[in-house]
C-alpha cells in the first residue's frame, strides 16, 4: 500500500510541475463588440470582415477596421527551486511525520471481516409504515 501511495503522489508531482511550467496563449477575434471565435492552442478563426491594407502615394484614406484581436499571454516558471532546504529543522520533522502518519493510515486489511454474516436478518410480519402511517412523497 505504501508503495501504491508513492506512485500516486509521484504522479500528482509530476503533473503539478507539468502545469506550473506550462505556458500558452489565448487568442480572442472580436466583430465589433462581438466575440466571434477564441482558441487556445490553434490559430482563431475570423469573421471574413477584416479589410485589407492597401496604401497608394495619391490617396491618403485611413478606415478604421471593425475588427479587433486580443492575445492573452500565460507564462509558466522558467526554472524550478528546491525549496526543502528552507525548512527549518522543526518542520521537516512535522512534514516527515505527517507523511508517515497519513501513509499508515491506509493500510488495508488482508482479508474482508464481515461480523454479520453468519446471522440472518429478522423477519417482517408486518409492513410499520404502515401502521405508524409514514409516507414517503
Amino acid at each position: 500500500m505504501k508503495q501504491l501511495f508513492f506512485k500516486i503522489s509521484s504522479f500528482l508531482m509530476a503533473i503539478v510541475v507539468l502545469f506550473s511550467t506550462l505556458s500558452f496563449s489565448i487568442d480572442t477575434h472580436y466583430c465589433g463588440d462581438t466575440m466571434v471565435d477564441t482558441a487556445i492552442f490553434h490559430k482563431v478563426d475570423t469573421c471574413g470582415m477584416e479589410m485589407e491594407k492597401t496604401s497608394t502615394k495619391d490617396c491618403n484614406i485611413t478606415i478604421k477596421d471593425c475588427c479587433t484581436d486580443e492575445q492573452i499571454s500565460i507564462n509558466g516558471q522558467a526554472e524550478l527551486k528546491i525549496s526543502f532546504d528552507k525548512l527549518t529543522s522543526n518542520q521537516q520533522l512535522f512534514v516527515a511525520s505527517f507523511i508517515y502518519s497519513y501513509i499508515d493510515r491506509f493500510e488495508g486489511l488482508e482479508k474482508n471481516v464481515t461480523s454479520y454474516r453468519d446471522y440472518a436478518p429478522p423477519l417482517v410480519f408486518r409492513q410499520i409504515y404502515k401502521l405508524d402511517e409514514t409516507y414517503i412523497i
